[in-house]
């Protein structure tokens, strides 16, 4: 379609930079918005029907965060990869894993964002944006203590300053988010690494060579792990409720 060529399109995204829009720009603009919605509805008909999951979210950014993206960030509206996006947020660690996994295997054209060993500003998720015709959807996919520290962060943005989401902003604010996002990774790290041994000492079980000796203590080291996994989930429960209480009394 002529109108919505890749040139045209980032031809508008530097007239959106730099602020004189057109009526004639802001009506291609909504239409190339609207371009979004049948891969936005394949992208959350899949999630809805495979994974039997809802998720969260919108068709089309808006204009105002389009124009906020582009002024921060050095890429053409073409190369925007969330004009239309959805949001999935899970209990804990391995169910962001296995959701992840999932994905990828419903949607082969996919790209895998990973920004949990390498926060931005803090900001800890894994976004999987797919293809769909041609046209990527970015599916952000959080724990439920990922997604309270991004309301954190959003709350703290819109009463103080909408650069603390991106490291600016009150330098104890940022320690703040800094301390709590320190805080979730190490717990959800733990929470990994307990789960995957489980899982290996599953495995060994399923070794039909062990002698019962070895079946006994392996039996008795799961038996350990599941009682440390009870109390991290306990823990992640406290984490979830004062952080939860932060945003509330904010």
């Amino acid at each position: 379609m002529e109108a919505l060529s890749k040139t045209k399109i980032d031809r508008l995204g530097d007239r959106l930079r730099k602020g004189n829009l057109t009526d004639d720009d802001l009506r291609l603009l909504d239409e190339y918005r609207r371009s979004f919605s049948r891969a936005y509805e394949v992208v959350v008909g899949t999630i809805r029907n495979e994974l039997g999951l809802e998720p969260t979210g919108r068709p089309a950014k808006s204009t105002t965060s389009i124009t906020d993206k582009l002024r921060r960030e050095s890429i053409r509206l073409t190369q925007i990869q969330d004009i239309a996006g959805c949001r999935l947020v899970v209990q804990e660690i391995f169910e962001q894993e296995h959701v992840i996994t999932t994905l990828a295997q419903l949607f082969l054209k996919s790209t895998v964002i990973d920004r949990r060993q390498k926060p931005s500003h803090g900001y800890r998720a894994v976004h999987v944006v797919v293809m769909i015709d041609k046209q990527p959807v970015e599916i952000q996919v959080r724990t439920a203590l990922q997604q309270v520290w991004a309301e954190l962060s959003e709350k703290l943005s819109d009463l103080f300053a909408p650069a603390i989401k991106y490291g600016g902003g009150p330098d104890d604010i940022q320690s703040l988010l800094a301390d709590a996002c320190v805080a979730i990774a190490k717990h959800e790290e733990r929470e990994h690494r307990v789960i995957e041994a489980q899982r290996k000492l599953e495995k060994r079980l399923a070794q039909t060579s062990l002698t019962e000796d070895l079946r006994v203590a392996i039996m008795a080291l799961q038996a350990d792990g599941v009682s440390v996994q009870a109390n991290l989930r306990t823990t992640r429960e406290k984490l979830l409720k004062t952080l939860r209480e932060t945003v509330d009394t904010l």
